[in-house]
């Protein structure tokens, strides 16, 4: 997606979208994604991380006007049972599996917001990078939606490169991620691509949202948005 501003912007299926932090949006990219039909923002991050940097577009408030803003991280921030294996965030797809295993609520609660999301139109996820906890999200959204592994890996794949390509013109935020050089990085996203189908191949996305209290009703509203893109005059 070109909406000014933003990194890593991908269409995941059907009315979902995916990017890096909305911090980054200008507010002509802004007005860009509402005239795209997004009518819903997605926030998987933790509450500490939605901050302004000084590199960051000053942009109004009315900028977003019309686009609601929902909190819903994918995980419990610092909780050592998970920071003792990813560190300060997933940023894996090896981990995806055990951050299902510790947080069910956390994830329901992120297919919740998009199912509640539907009537108004689309749904743009968005971590800090847009590559794990929204990559994430993306493979079981691409699941309900009926992709194949390739689209799925693939999926992954264009997001990794994606912030990749940023770290290599704009450096990385911080030690933890750095850019990494093309003969590393093919046989690295080959490995985490493939990673991603298999995690979400044995997690079973409908039942397991089912089971950790999606309703039927929310679980018919998620897959009609992952399935129809949508906008304030419905189905296109």
């Amino acid at each position: 997606m070109d909406w000014d501003g933003a990194v890593n912007a991908w269409h995941v299926a059907g009315g979902v979208y995916r990017m890096g932090r909305r911090e980054w949006l200008t507010g002509t990219g802004w007005k860009q994604a509402f005239d795209d039909g997004v009518r819903t923002v997605v926030d998987l991050r933790g509450p500490a991380e939605g901050r302004r940097r000084d590199t960051d577009p000053v942009v109004p408030a009315a900028a977003w006007a019309g686009i609601n803003v929902v909190q819903a991280p994918t995980e419990q921030p610092g909780d050592p049972r998970f920071t003792a294996l990813t560190g300060a965030y997933l940023n894996d797809p090896a981990h995806y599996a055990e951050n299902a295993r510790l947080f069910p609520e956390k994830l329901v609660g992120v297919f919740r917001a998009i199912a509640g999301a539907t009537p108004k139109g689309d749904v743009l996820l968005h971590c800090a990078a847009g590559r794990d906890r929204s990559g994430m999200v993306a493979a079981m959204v691409q699941d309900l939606a009926g992709d194949s592994d390739q689209d799925i890996a693939e999926g992954y794949r264009r997001a990794a490169r994606g912030i990749n390509e940023r770290y290599r013109t704009h450096g990385p935020p911080h030690d933890r991620e750095r850019y990494v050089e093309e003969h590393e990085l093919g046989p690295l996203l080959e490995q985490h691509g493939d990673a991603v189908v298999e995690f979400v191949r044995g997690l079973d996305t409908p039942n397991y949202l089912l089971a950790n209290g999606l309703s039927p009703a929310e679980l018919d509203a998620v897959l009609a948005i992952s399935h129809v893109r949508v906008d304030t005059m419905g189905p296109v």
